[in-house]
């Protein structure tokens, strides 16, 4: 009887066990929805309401897919699956964590959806072609796809003077905004800097033309500004004439212009979405394979601290006596290496931070780089057509640029993700950038991403001016972590079950290790 007995101890001791190591002794993470920042909703809450409606969700879904400003947006066929599941399931939770994979997860979905695309009907006519061929090259329709040059033609010689007062449209809110119904518009209104966007947009074309002087075939495109001497120009820099980006900056610099030129970071807004007057939290989140302390245990993976994907790109800030504009530069889901306008208000809880600012020679040397990526970039749109999503993501995304400079810049990169494909990056026409390219960490493969391009990327070094509920707390937490040099990473599910497993094991052993003990001196 007494056998009897200790067996059935045994078994409830190993059940009991098994137990522990699949509960994982801990409470399930709920996710934060308080609080929220004024005027501001989850997009959870939004859907809650709408998702019954019928035709809205995959109307919502047609308008993401399409990208825009400072947003990822690149749904692959797998993502936009993902979306719809999380939507028509009510996976709320799921939802305001979207997508929360690592980028080991996100890149085949996206090679699958290279493969899989279909031709832009754009790109018919233009022949992919091997880079650095005298094929490799662009007609003026073909190359206005990639680059917004206003009205000053690649094929027509020309000096614009920036001096003369701008006759650019101002800013126009329809065509910034897109109704969607049930309340929810798409798109943003103007902020401080659009009552500028004449003079800006005209300095984003003329800085885009300028550069577009070293692809082939281009006509001589120049430009001028008024000295600050009365009534002289400065045509020129020292008997050369204003010919490229970096050219135009020094002469607002010679002529009395203040120029800034910041790398400023952001949160991503995916949506842009705005519901009933209020804004749309719509973060994209990756999983960076780092731990949450003490958010697991032997028996339990720790949660993973999941950010937002954040948006790089340099800003020129340029006040003077003649000129007064704001533009930016960054590579974007639209397929296109550009100098941009920057007038649409963001909202209030993507941040912004400047992590350098740059002045003087500095601020010319950042024009000149920016100006040799957006020729690279037209090189690599006139070899590879067939390239998916405008060579957004196998050529990198926004932060990829970025971070090339500020390697250049600062000896350091302190972005994450960053996608280019490396080997992609061949023409010897562009071979300084390539190797800025070259030289960046990658995040294709599933590597996992250094805690200071992670923290690096983030739009505030004061974790808590973040308004994204449960945000602030996962990153004070880590980063002390960090700092105290305690940081750990996670590991994948088979390792939790394979620890699960073996802790079983392990307390079954001991159990009929104890009874073997007790009959042997019985």
């Amino acid at each position: 009887m007494r056998i009897l007995e200790t067996m059935r101890l045994s078994r409830r001791i190993v059940a009991l066990a098994a137990l522990l190591a699949a509960s994982g002794c801990r409470k399930t993470y709920v996710v934060p929805v308080m609080p929220m920042p004024p005027n501001t909703i989850l997009l959870s809450q939004m859907m809650r309401e709408l998702s019954a409606k019928p035709g809205f969700t995959e109307a919502l879904i047609h308008q993401l897919d399409h990208g825009g400003k400072k947003g990822p947006a690149l749904l692959t066929p797998a993502l936009i699956e993902e979306l719809r599941k999380r939507i028509l399931g009510e996976d709320w939770e799921g939802l305001d964590r979207f997508p929360g994979w690592t980028m080991r997860e996100v890149n085949p979905t996206v090679r699958v959806a290279g493969h899989f695309a279909g031709k832009n009907p754009k790109l018919e006519g233009m022949a992919a072609v091997h880079p650095g061929s005298p094929a490799a090259s662009m007609s003026e329709e073909q190359a206005r796809q990639f680059l917004d040059l206003g009205p000053y033609a690649l094929n027509k010689e020309a000096t614009v003077s920036l001096s003369e007062p701008s006759t650019f449209p101002a800013f126009n809110l329809a065509a910034s905004q897109t109704q969607l119904g049930g309340g929810v518009v798409r798109g943003d209104g103007p902020n401080a800097l659009a009552p500028m966007q004449p003079e800006s947009q005209r300095l984003a074309d003329v800085l885009n033309r300028l550069a577009a002087n070293k692809l082939d075939g281009s006509a001589k495109f120049s430009a001028a500004v008024m000295s600050a001497k009365p009534g002289t120009w400065e045509r020129s820099l020292e008997g050369r004439a204003i010919v490229t980006p970096e050219d135009l900056i020094a002469a607002l610099i010679t002529s009395g212009h203040t120029v800034n030129v910041t790398d400023s970071r952001y949160f991503a807004n995916f949506g842009h979405l705005h519901y009933k007057g209020e804004d749309v939290m719509m973060p994209f989140w990756l999983d960076t394979q780092i731990a949450v302390p003490n958010t697991g245990n032997w028996f339990s993976r720790p949660r993973p601290l999941l950010v937002p994907v954040s948006h790089a790109e340099y800003e020129w800030h340029i006040r003077g006596p003649h000129v007064n504009a704001d533009v930016s530069y960054y590579f974007g889901i639209d397929g296109k290496s550009e100098w941009r306008t920057m007038d649409t208000l963001d909202q209030a809880w993507v941040l912004k931070r400047d992590a350098h600012t740059y002045t003087g020679e500095q601020a010319i040397e950042v024009t000149r780089l920016v100006g040799l990526l957006t020729v690279m970039y037209m090189h690599q749109h006139a070899a590879r057509p067939e390239l998916s999503f405008g060579g957004y993501y196998a050529l990198g995304v926004c932060q990829d640029g970025v971070s090339a400079i500020e390697h250049r810049m600062t000896g350091r990169s302190t972005l994450f993700p960053n996608t280019a494909d490396s080997s992609l990056f061949d023409d010897p026409r562009d071979a300084e950038v390539n190797a800025l390219i070259t030289a960046i960490p990658k995040d294709r493969v599933g590597e996992k991403p250094e805690p200071d391009r992670v923290f690096g990327s983030l739009p505030t070094t004061t974790f808590n001016d973040i308004t994204i509920p449960g945000l602030a707390d996962d990153l004070n937490a880590t980063y002390a972590a960090w700092q105290a040099g305690k940081l750990q990473r996670t590991h994948g599910a088979l390792f939790y079950a394979a620890t699960q497993t073996l802790v079983a094991l392990a307390a079954a052993a001991l159990v009929f290790g104890v009874v073997a003990a007790r009959r042997q001196r019985r």
